[in-house]
């Protein structure tokens, strides 16, 4: 008796639902002229501030591979989640500069 799949759906009403996340993650976007990136600056409890990059499409490996290398640029820790990228601390010039260099469209976005 073969194994059962994890995750697998049933039954959707999504008629755009795609069936194979791993053909999904296969597409990769890398628009990097026509990404318009925005940086925000959140306050966590504490007053701890987070600097959040949206707008970014790509797959996993994109996200991971732009985080990694934010990451170390700044020296800080970060992550990725619900599309959005998160590095800690209030690092929008720096991040607005690296981003620039790779060739993406970045604004601030908030106060």
């Amino acid at each position: 008796m073969p194994k059962p799949e994890k995750n697998r759906i049933v039954y959707s009403t999504k008629p755009d639902l795609v069936k194979d996340q791993d053909a999904l993650d296969a597409v990769e976007i890398t628009f990097t002229g026509t990404q318009n990136l925005r940086i925000h600056l959140d306050r966590l409890g504490g007053g701890k501030c987070v600097s959040r990059i949206t707008g970014f499409k790509g797959n996993t490996a994109a996200f991971e591979e732009l985080t990694k290398f934010l990451k170390s640029s700044c020296g800080v820790g970060g992550n990725f989640k619900n599309d959005e990228i998160l590095i800690q601390g209030d690092k929008r010039d720096k991040l607005m500069e690296l981003l620039f260099k790779k060739g993406y469209l970045v604004k601030k976005s908030g106060g």
